[in-house]
């Protein structure tokens, strides 16, 4: 609210790749609104070059990924390594076949988890649960 008492409204505007926001009293919205349409359209700017920004995905290792997996049960069950790979996948991290199987074997020697099976045949399954 200003100093005498009339109410403040704020608005957010989006046009194409532009977004604005503006605070002002009641009887100002119509022609600040317009302001703004009017400075964005004889803005010297194209599209292209505004930029947006874009959040990258915290960056976590395959192996702490796998712990992740591991800490919400997901290894009571069997799982190959083409499971694992695949639910990486489906959770939106792509990593390398081979990344994944060393980092099973590492989980493997630190007896968090255990692996089933022969050479190229493995399923794996948690050794302890977590704590």
């Amino acid at each position: 609210m200003s100093s005498d008492n009339r109410e403040e409204i704020k608005i957010k505007l989006r046009k194409g790749n532009w977004e604005v926001e503006i605070t002002c009293l009641e009887e100002q919205v119509k022609q600040s609104v317009e302001n703004v349409l009017a400075g964005i359209n004889n803005s010297p700017l194209e599209t292209s070059t505004v930029s947006r920004e874009i959040k990258p995905k915290p960056s976590l290792t395959c192996r702490n990924l796998l712990e992740r997996l591991w800490n919400d049960a997901w290894f009571v069950e069997e799982k190959t390594l083409a499971e694992v790979h695949e639910e990486l996948a489906r959770i939106g991290y792509h990593y390398d076949r081979t990344a994944v199987a060393h980092s099973l074997t590492d989980l493997v020697r630190e007896s968090i988890l255990t692996r089933i099976g022969s050479m190229r045949n493995y399923r794996y399954i948690q050794k302890r649960p977590p704590q």
